[in-house]
């Protein structure tokens, strides 16, 4: 993108190079590059990398790295910060000069490991409602999105000593759906939508943990609505296990994301469209926003 900028702003600009690396600039601007590389000193493509003016601490610009984990971008003069990040390593933040008419040579910035947190104790653990949230975001076909949540569930998770092979499972009321208009929530209890006469439930149960560095986690499961199972991967960020709440209890938290496809559950969607019903899209952003709270500890089993 920065690049696309660069050309396109050629006719009205001037040239200042550092060794090796040459760029055109606007006219009072500086430039300024980065390559951002993983622990192993491999290019990490898609990198998020953010840049924030010192003086304001505005947000000037944010982007990603592209495949060969270059970034690079035109400032006006003045002192910046440089923070880079991607899932599952440390995030790393320089400070740098812009001065007008001024290449810099290309930083490197490599990211190290994450801090793994510490994982709760085995045992089950069991949402606590009024600390947890389920929200999806919907486009509406040629309109704004469409924001909305469940308001009834329950669930909980069986963490066992070996992290990979715990549980999470989730029962949600489907005629708890709500997005703050009561025409269209009625529509999308309907049978339409989710038919919550016939399928009063939706329902998620996990097979595997699969770690991704850091705080990252895939919970892999089975994702069951509108009578259709179909296999998901819920991209969870685990925040950690405190003592809370009124009665100082043992609780952990973690916020998971997935993209989910409503054509794979037979929402049909394209049949309303066909008869002039603006609905919301094809696809739903789902966010489960948990704190649970730890109620037995895991059983031994028995040797053998």
């Amino acid at each position: 993108m920065a690049l696309g900028l660069l050309r396109r702003r050629r006719s009205r600009t001037a040239f200042s190079a550092a060794p090796g690396f040459s760029v055109p600039l606007p006219a009072g601007a500086g430039a300024y590059a980065c390559e951002v590389v993983d622990p192993m000193g491999r290019p990490l493509g898609s990198a998020e990398v953010t840049v924030t003016a010192l003086d304001s601490h505005r947000v000037v610009t944010c982007g990603t790295t592209d495949p060969y984990g270059l970034f690079m971008v035109t400032l006006p003069p003045g002192s910046y910060s440089v923070m880079a990040a991607a899932e599952g390593l440390t995030p790393a933040r320089e400070p740098v000069d812009i001065a007008a008419g001024v290449v810099l040579s290309p930083a490197r910035i490599a990211l190290l490991p994450a801090r793994q947190l510490e994982l709760p104790p085995p045992g089950t653990w069991l949402f606590d409602p009024p600390h947890t949230a389920i929200r999806f975001i919907a486009k509406h076909v040629g309109m704004a999105h469409v924001h909305g949540r469940f308001t009834r569930f329950d669930g909980g998770i069986r963490i066992t000593p070996d992290m990979a092979d715990s549980q999470v499972s989730v029962r949600i009321d489907a005629s708890s759906i709500t997005t703050g208009n009561k025409t269209r929530d009625n529509h999308l209890r309907s049978a339409d939508f989710l038919d919550v006469e016939r399928h009063p439930y939706i329902d998620f149960t996990s097979n595997r943990f699969v770690y991704r560095g850091g705080s990252k986690w895939t919970l892999h499961g089975t994702l069951t609505m509108h009578g259709i199972s179909r296999s998901v991967g819920l991209d969870t960020t685990y925040l950690g296990t405190v003592n809370g709440g009124y009665e100082q209890e043992l609780r952990c938290a973690a916020l998971a994301k997935a993209e989910l496809h409503r054509e794979d559950f037979t929402l049909n969607w394209r049949s309303m469209l066909a008869r002039g019903i603006a609905v919301v899209g094809p696809t739903v952003q789902l966010e489960l926003d948990v704190q649970t709270m730890y109620r037995t500890p895991e059983t031994p089993t028995p040797p053998e």
